[in-house]
């Protein structure tokens, strides 16, 4: 029979994975973000002085994200790029827009998307084609 190795085990350590770091720790234990209106579909664009190196306080996580959003991007899928839940993005792109790092687009308000009855009319007119 084989002991275990010596030393103390952690159940925060994974043989294949390595370290695991749970998505609170990534935002400190907070769960929303210091802003709202973090929208799946909104677009986040790094703004022109965004520069993350000099500041304080920021995690690689911040850095990647500033980096992701050189081009607009959405919400969902700079989480997916970063492999990370939503709202651990949200929380992180709150404390970027809070910095001044990225700019939010918010996707237009229904109320500017065209009534059913025009779109209908227009379905059926392509099907009169």
């Amino acid at each position: 029979m084989r002991a275990e190795s010596p030393g103390p085990q952690h159940e925060w350590l994974d043989a294949d994975a390595g370290p695991v770091v749970r998505p609170y720790t990534l935002t400190g234990g907070r769960v929303r973000p210091p802003v709202d209106g973090f929208d799946l579909l909104a677009f986040v664009l790094t703004t022109p002085a965004a520069e993350p190196a000099g500041a304080p306080g920021l995690q690689p996580e911040h850095r990647r994200l500033v980096e992701l959003a050189r081009r607009p991007k959405a919400v969902a899928d700079l989480a997916a790029d970063l492999d990370l839940a939503v709202g651990v993005v949200r929380v992180l792109l709150g404390d970027l827009l809070a910095h001044g790092f990225v700019a939010v687009h918010r996707p237009p308000a229904t109320a500017y998307l065209p009534d059913d009855n025009i779109l209908k009319a227009v379905v059926s007119g392509l099907r009169a084609l």
